[in-house]
C-alpha cells in the first residue's frame, strides 16, 4: 500500500464477465485512499502490489449500476472511472445496499474534494451527469438517468449538469410514477392517462394499525371489473435499506412479512433497476371454489437523493412467462412502494411505508362479486403491517443483510423446452429441479462488462471455482493422516458405549450430521456436512454437588491433568445445569497441538468478548418427544450470546463453564429436557464461527452423542481448592 491516508477500506465484490461469456464474481479487498482507489486479492500488508488501482481526480464518476444477479443472488453495483480515461474502470458490488452507499458517498467526497482544490486554483472540472428526459425540471433522483451518457459517450460540450450519477434508464413507459405530483401542464399533456390525474384520495378505514385510502376519481378507460387505486400507510421501525431489501426479495422469507405471497421468480433481467417478475398469490377468498391467481409485471426502482425508494410495478406479457395451468393471471394496472425515511424516535430508526395496489383480478365472476376484488386487495395492501410486524418482534438488526436469492425463471423455462426435446418421445414433462434451475442459472450470462483482471486473475478464479467444486462434492473438510492420540489413557465417569441401544453412556457423533459454513458461504450462505474434528473427544464426566461446580479442569487425575503430562492441548466444556442439586457434563476434547495463526488458537488466546461472539453450539435431539425436539431444535446458537461463559485459560487448557441457568429461555428448555432426560438421544457440537474467508470453511473442535442419561449415575467431584482458583480471571501466556 501507498503512504496516502486511507479513507476507506473492507472487502467488495468483483463482478465481470470473461471474454468466453461466463459471468463471474469474486471478493476483493478495496482500499480508497486519498488519490487512489485500488484492490487486492487479500488484505494488504507491507507494500503488497495492489491487482488493480484507479486515480481518483475531479474528472472520475460513479455510476450506480442498481441490482445485478449472479446465479440467481443480487449484488448492488457501482462502476468508477474517469473520463478521460474511458476505458480504465473499477466495477466493485455489494452483496447489501447499505455497504455499497457507503463507498458511494465516500468515493464521491474524495472526488469532491479534488473538485474544490482546483476550483480554488482557478480551474473548475466540467461537470458529467445529464439529467434524464423523464425528470422535466423536477428534482432528480439518484437512479433514474439513462446511461446513454456513459465514459464511452460523453464530451466537453455538455455542461451544467450534475457529476454524480446512475445507470438506468427510467422507468419504463407503461409505468405510472403515482409518487410524484404532476403538474397542470402534464394533465393536459396526458389526459388519457390515468395516472397523471390521481390527486383524490378519501380513508376508506384503518385497519392493523394502517390507514387504508381508496381514490375517489372513477376511471372510465379502465374496464369494470378492474378496481379502484388503495392503497396502504404504515409506519416501520427499520431504515429504508433494510425494508427496500426486503421488499425486492422473492424468496421464502417473504412469506414471513407478505400473507399474499406464494411463490416469486425472476422472467428477465432488462438493467439495473428494471425486471420482470412472475408472481404466484396466496388469496384466502373461497379458496376452494375460486381459481388461484398469478402476475407477470414489470419492476422498476429508485433512490431517490432525500434517501427514499420508490418502487412501481405494472402488468405486462413476456414470451417466456405464459399462461400457467390452473392458474387466472391478474392484471396490475399501478402498484408499488413509496419508501420515505422518517426521524429516529427512541434511538429506532422509522420508516414511512405506502403501498398502492389497482388490480384486474379477471375472472368470470370479478365484476359482479365486488367483495371479492376488495377483500384480496385489503389482503395485498397488509403486507405493510407484516412489514411493520416483522421488525418490530425483534431487537436484533442484522448488520448487513443480503439480498434474498431469487430464481431465474427465463433460465427454467430454456431448460425446459431443451429437456423436452430430448424427451419429445415421453408422454408428460416433469418440472424441472431446483438443481437443474441452479445449473440453468450458471449458464446463464447476466453481467455487462468484461472482467478487466489480468490473465493470472481470471486463471486464479477458475481455479477458485475448481475448489469449490470439489469442495462441493466431499463430505467435510478432511485433512492428512496424523498420528493418533492413545485416548486409552484417558476416563471419565460417564461410559464410553457405540450401539444403538445403549443407555447412560456417550460415543463420538459423526461430524457429517451437522452443517457448517462452507468456503463459498461469503458468497452464497451455502453449508457443507462438517467432517473431521479439530480433536478428538476423550472423556465425558457427570458431577452432581450441593453448589455450582466451576474449574472441573483443577480436579487431580482428570483427563486434561493426564493430557497435560503428555503436552497434549486440551479444551473443557462444562455444561452446568442449575436446580436443589446442581450437576455438570464435563466434555474433554484434546489435540496435539494448536495451529499458530488459526481460528482455534485465536478463540483460545482471544478475550472474552471475541470467544462470546464466536463460540457456536450445534444441537440435535435425534430421539425423543416431539414437543423436546420441537423445543431444542437444531438451529446454531451462539452460546456466549445466549447465556453467561466463563474462560478459564490454563497453562495447556481453555475451560468453557456454560452457566445454562443464567437463561430463562434455556432454563426453560432445561426443566423440560431434564424431567425425560432417560428418554433422550441428544447431539451436540461445538465450533467456533468463521465470518471471513479466511477463517472459512468453518470446523468443529468437537461433536458427541450422549443416550438415556441417569441422574442417579452422577458423582460428587472432589475439586482442589488452592491457588489454582486465581485462573478464573487470568490469561497465562503458553
Amino acid at each position: 500500500m501507498s503512504n496516502s491516508k486511507v479513507v476507506y477500506e473492507g472487502w467488495m465484490v468483483r463482478y465481470g464477465r470473461r471474454k468466453i461469456g461466463r459471468s463471474f464474481i469474486h471478493m476483493r479487498y478495496f482500499v480508497l485512499e486519498s488519490r487512489l482507489l485500488a484492490y487486492y486479492k487479500k488484505k494488504p500488508q507491507d507494500n503488497v502490489v495492489p491487482t488493480k488501482t484507479l486515480l481518483i481526480d475531479g474528472n472520475c464518476r460513479v455510476e450506480d449500476r442498481g441490482l445485478k444477479t449472479h446465479n440467481g443472488h443480487m449484488v448492488y453495483v457501482l462502476s468508477v472511472y474517469n473520463k478521460k480515461e474511458k476505458y480504465n474502470r473499477i466495477t466493485m458490488a455489494a452483496f447489501n445496499i447499505q455497504e455499497a452507499l457507503i463507498w458511494k458517498e465516500k468515493i464521491e467526497s474524495v472526488i469532491d474534494q479534488h473538485q474544490e482544490s482546483q476550483a480554488t486554483n482557478g480551474n473548475k472540472y466540467l461537470s458529467f451527469e445529464y439529467k434524464s428526459g423523464v425528470d422535466n425540471g423536477r428534482n432528480a433522483s439518484s437512479s433514474e438517468h439513462d446511461s446513454q451518457f456513459s465514459a464511452a459517450e460523453e464530451d466537453d460540450s455538455h455542461r451544467s449538469l450534475l457529476r454524480r450519477t446512475t445507470i438506468g434508464n427510467g422507468p419504463p413507459e407503461s409505468v405510472y410514477d403515482w409518487t410524484k405530483e404532476f403538474d397542470s401542464d402534464l394533465v393536459n399533456q396526458n389526459s388519457n392517462n390515468q395516472a397523471f390525474s390521481r390527486k383524490h384520495w378519501r380513508l376508506l378505514q384503518c385497519q392493523n394499525g394502517l390507514r387504508i385510502f381508496e381514490e375517489l376519481d372513477e376511471v372510465d378507460i379502465l374496464p369494470k371489473s378492474c378496481s379502484r387505486a388503495m392503497k396502504a400507510v404504515g409506519v416501520v421501525e427499520a431504515t429504508c435499506e433494510e425494508i427496500f431489501e426486503l421488499i425486492m426479495g422473492m424468496d421464502t422469507t417473504r412469506c414471513e412479512w407478505d400473507c399474499s405471497f406464494q411463490y416469486g421468480s425472476l422472467v428477465e433481467e432488462v438493467d439495473g433497476h428494471t425486471a420482470l417478475l412472475y408472481h404466484r398469490l396466496q388469496l384466502d377468498w373461497f379458496p376452494l371454489f375460486v381459481w388461484p391467481r398469478d402476475l407477470c409485471y414489470v419492476r422498476y426502482w429508485r433512490r431517490n437523493d432525500d434517501g427514499s425508494y420508490v418502487v412501481l410495478f405494472r402488468s405486462r406479457e413476456h414470451e417466456n412467462c405464459g399462461p400457467q395451468p390452473g392458474f387466472v393471471r391478474a392484471h396490475i394496472e399501478s402498484g408499488g412502494y413509496n419508501i420515505s425515511p422518517l426521524k429516529p424516535r427512541n434511538g429506532r430508526p422509522r420508516t414511512q411505508v405506502q403501498h398502492l395496489m389497482q388490480i384486474d383480478l379477471k375472472g368470470w365472476g370479478v365484476g359482479y362479486v365486488s367483495s371479492f376484488q376488495q377483500h384480496c386487495l385489503l389482503q395485498m395492501l397488509n403486507s405493510v403491517a407484516g412489514l411493520r410486524e416483522y421488525y418490530s418482534q425483534t431487537d436484533d438488526r442484522p448488520m448487513a443483510p443480503r439480498i434474498p436469492v431469487m430464481v431465474n425463471m427465463t433460465s427454467v423455462s430454456s431448460s425446459s423446452k431443451r429437456s423436452k426435446k430430448l424427451q419429445s418421445s415421453s408422454a408428460h414433462h416433469r418440472s424441472p429441479s431446483l438443481d437443474q434451475i441452479h445449473a440453468a442459472n450458471r449458464n446463464s450470462v447476466l453481467m455487462d462488462e468484461y472482467s478487466d483482471d489480468d490473465e493470472d486473475l481470471q486463471a486464479d478464479q477458475e481455479a477458485m471455482s475448481s475448489a469449490f467444486e470439489i469442495e462441493d462434492k466431499r463430505t467435510g473438510y478432511e485433512e492428512e493422516s496424523t498420528d493418533q492420540i492413545d485416548l486409552s489413557i484417558f476416563s471419565g465417569n460417564l461410559r464410553l458405549d457405540d450401539h444403538d441401544k445403549a443407555r447412560n453412556c456417550w460415543t463420538l457423533s459423526n461430524g457429517n450430521n451437522f452443517r457448517v459454513r462452507s468456503k463459498r458461504f461469503c458468497y452464497d450462505k451455502s453449508k457443507i456436512p462438517a467432517g473431521k474434528h479439530h480433536t478428538d473427544l476423550v472423556a465425558v464426566d457427570w458431577f452432581k454437588d450441593k453448589k455450582r461446580m466451576d474449574h472441573v479442569a483443577r480436579r487431580p487425575g482428570c483427563a486434561v491433568q493426564v493430557a497435560s503430562d503428555k503436552g497434549l492441548f486440551s479444551i473443557v466444556f462444562n455444561l452446568q445445569v442449575p436446580g436443589s442439586t446442581h450437576y455438570s457434563m464435563v466434555f474433554y476434547f484434546v489435540t496435539k497441538e494448536l495451529v499458530p495463526g488459526s481460528l482455534l488458537q485465536r478463540f483460545v488466546d482471544g478475550d472474552d468478548e471475541f470467544r462470546n461472539s464466536r463460540l457456536k453450539l450445534i444441537p440435535s435431539v435425534p430421539k425423543g418427544s416431539w414437543i423436546v425436539r420441537q423445543s431444542v431444535g437444531s438451529t446454531p446458537c451462539l452460546l456466549g450470546k445466549a447465556v453467561d461463559c466463563n474462560y478459564i485459560r490454563g497453562p495447556k487448557y481453555l475451560e468453557v463453564d456454560i452457566d445454562i441457568g443464567s437463561s430463562t429461555v434455556a432454563n426453560g428448555v432445561l426443566g423440560l429436557v431434564v424431567g425425560v432426560i432417560t428418554t433422550l438421544v441428544v447431539d451436540m457440537a461445538f465450533l467456533v464461527q468463521a465470518n471471513s474467508i479466511d477463517e472459512l470453511p468453518e470446523r468443529l473442535i468437537g461433536a458427541v452423542r450422549v443416550s438415556h442419561i441417569e441422574l442417579s449415575s452422577a458423582i460428587v467431584p472432589v475439586l482442589e481448592t488452592d491457588h489454582s482458583d486465581s485462573l478464573k480471571s487470568e490469561n497465562i501466556d503458553i
